[in-house]
């Protein structure tokens, strides 16, 4: 039985075993979610672990999967089996307090920075206003990596925009417009951010490439990537701190 005899049937009679059925063919889709987010957290838990996570997304995701609106299954699903991955990760709070206030701190000084001096912010500024070396702050960036998860739980669509889910806030009365607002928001930031750290958000989450595929395209290590992701994601959390406050 075909995917769309699947979903027709469980629309008409949401029968548990139509929905164990859609679990089980679109298991594969957890799996390479799950095995992306393994190469950067993998210290931290175990790729069985991301699995399970992703499986209570994917089961969310068929509950509330429209079938009569014009999006692919596929595409609703990865959204939703990210963020309940993501959203587990943080509920572990595993990171350690001095982690979570070293990355306060540098989160403030980018904000300031980048308020003063635009995207373009470079190393040597960063470090020399926190007070450290360079090589110090490469370290810094690499320990506080696993706190740079951001919810871009939705890709570029055909037409260019890009949206962003969040059940957070679609409680809020003005959820539309700040949906509407963080879309634009994230196209400038983004566009204005260096070529190199452009590349990187595009190639991890438009491509869907691993640190390690990333490092091998732009010539890097995978280090640096996980790096210059870090301080992409605090850019871009930077740019739409002042919408969602």
């Amino acid at each position: 039985m075909s995917n769309s005899q699947l979903w027709k049937l469980y629309k008409k009679n949401k029968s548990k075993d139509i929905k164990n059925k859609l679990i089980m063919a679109n298991i594969e889709l957890v799996k390479v979610i799950a095995g992306r987010l393994y190469h950067s957290y993998s210290t931290y838990v175990e790729y069985e672990d991301l699995v399970s996570y992703g499986i209570i997304g994917l089961i969310d995701a068929i509950e509330k999967f429209d079938l009569d609106k014009n999006v692919k299954f596929e595409t609703y699903a990865s959204f939703r089996i990210r963020g309940s991955i993501i959203d587990q990760l943080r509920n572990l709070d595993w990171v350690p307090r001095s982690t979570r206030q070293k990355y306060k701190k540098l989160e403030e000084v980018m904000q300031k920075l980048q308020s003063k001096y635009g995207l373009d912010i470079d190393d040597e500024l960063i470090a020399k206003t926190l007070g450290i070396s360079t090589k110090e702050l490469n370290e810094l960036l690499s320990e506080v990596s696993i706190l740079s998860i951001i919810s871009l739980d939705e890709k570029m669509s055909d037409n260019g925009d890009l949206n962003i889910v969040s059940e957070d806030l679609e409680s809020r009365p003005e959820f539309h417009y700040l949906k509407e607002e963080s879309k634009q928001i994230l196209k400038k930031t983004i566009e204005m951010l260096p070529e190199r750290e452009r590349a990187i958000i595009n190639l991890y989450y438009f491509s869907e490439l691993t640190y390690k595929e990333i490092s091998k395209i732009l010539g890097i290590s995978e280090s640096r990537v996980s790096q210059l992701h870090t301080k992409c994601i605090i850019k871009l959390r930077n740019s739409l701190q002042k919408l969602y406050t």
